[in-house]
């Protein structure tokens, strides 16, 4: 796609992300076919699944309270572990919000999605499918794929070591026929950095039109690593604008938005404003407040779906800023747009329980970013036609 292209697919995004619709997760399952190395996950339980009584609650509670949720739209996000394991409950519970929200002539019926970030491997399952048609114009569903098969499989692999980027890449020709437009969603760390020019190029050539993709926030980062980073970076971006391939496809990496001072004194994600529910019916912030997505901490939920929403533990994430977490350094930085954090891991890395210390353990990789996104336009500007 064209970066006019890019710029309206964001906007057609944002319409959804930016607080005209609320955002609600569920947690159908822990359960996963992979174990990937850089999985936020630490425990996978197969016990632990959604009880279609506790959705329906939430459900009614979301549709009953039209002041306490007014948004205009709704975006159900249905995750594990894998979520298409649980393809037979999500099916019902989407027929409920449908059903109900019907016979409440609720504004929902008519503005409403169904959100997927699936590894891919049962894509092309027959209950699957079945979903897949019967939801079509209100589906989002993206695949994991990290890019060429030697770093896919250095991450994504199954528990006995193989590799899964043979039986996903497999589904790939089917799941663009259905959205032609959809976006996957890849991961970089330390070890499989030399190889993200050629896993965006690969996923390029196998017709994916909008590669998103991301640093973990964790701290694996060594030495030199943002050298590496921002090398590959531009090699990338060399390919781009040579081979004209901004045309058709776009790379998260690279955005005109990033690398100048901060002026918006906001939370970098929604947490807080979302809302995760877990098997036991409990209410997060996130699905990074979750027991199974902590490592150190304890889980903080804001309510369940029994009791509603308790205001006064949900009151402290709607306080989050970017001030009230962020040091000096990262207030007065002179490339800070852009650079992001994870609200759940925040909490999980603090030296106490406080949601208000900023890990930044991203800085260095995020300046290297910033100097590969400043060639990139640069060269786009001056030889893009």
């Amino acid at each position: 796609m064209t970066v006019k292209k890019q710029n309206q697919m964001e906007l057609d995004i944002g319409e959804w992300g930016d607080g005209a619709a609320k955002s609600v997760t569920f947690q159908v399952t822990e359960r996963c076919q992979l174990n990937c190395g850089y999985c936020y996950f630490p425990e996978k339980s197969k016990k632990n699944i959604l009880d279609l009584d506790i959705a329906r609650r939430t459900i009614d509670y979301l549709l009953n309270e039209r002041i306490e949720f007014p948004e205009k739209a709704v975006i159900f996000d249905f995750i594990g572990g894998e979520p298409f394991l649980e393809i037979e409950l999500i099916d019902k519970i989407c027929d409920y919000f449908k059903k109900s929200a019907y016979l409440n002539n609720h504004p929902w019926f008519n503005a409403y999605r169904f959100s997927f970030s699936t590894n891919g491997l049962l894509y092309q399952d027959a209950k699957v499918q079945k979903f897949i048609m019967k939801n079509l114009t209100h589906l989002d569903i993206s695949v994991s794929i990290d890019g060429t098969k030697r770093k896919h499989d250095m991450q994504r692999k199954f528990a006995d070591g193989r590799g899964s980027y043979d039986e996903v890449v497999r589904i790939v020709p089917l799941w663009l026929k259905q959205f032609p437009n959809a976006s996957t969603k890849a991961t970089v760390s330390s070890e499989d950095l030399p190889f993200v020019q050629e896993s965006v190029l690969h996923l390029f050539e196998l017709n994916i039109k909008y590669v998103n993709i991301n640093v973990v926030f964790e701290d694996v980062w060594k030495e030199n690593d943002d050298l590496l980073f921002e090398e590959q970076l531009k090699l990338l971006a060399d390919e781009i604008i040579d081979r004209k391939l901004y045309r058709n496809h776009a790379c998260s990496f690279f955005n005109r938005g990033i690398g100048t001072p901060n002026k918006n004194n906001g939370n970098w994600c929604g947490s807080g404003k979302m809302l995760a529910i877990d098997y036991t019916g409990n209410f997060y912030p996130c699905i990074r407040f979750t027991p199974c997505s902590l490592k150190n901490k304890p889980a903080r939920a804001i309510g369940n779906c029994y009791d509603r929403i308790d205001k006064n533990l949900q009151r402290a994430f709607l306080a989050l800023t970017m001030s009230t977490q962020s040091s000096e350094k990262c207030i007065e930085c002179e490339v800070a747009t852009g650079c992001s954090w994870c609200q759940g891991f925040n909490y999980d890395d603090a030296d106490s329980d406080t949601i208000y210390q900023r890990a930044t353990y991203l800085c260095e990789m995020h300046k290297a970013r910033v100097r590969a996104n400043k060639y990139f336009w640069q060269r786009y500007d001056k030889e893009a036609i």
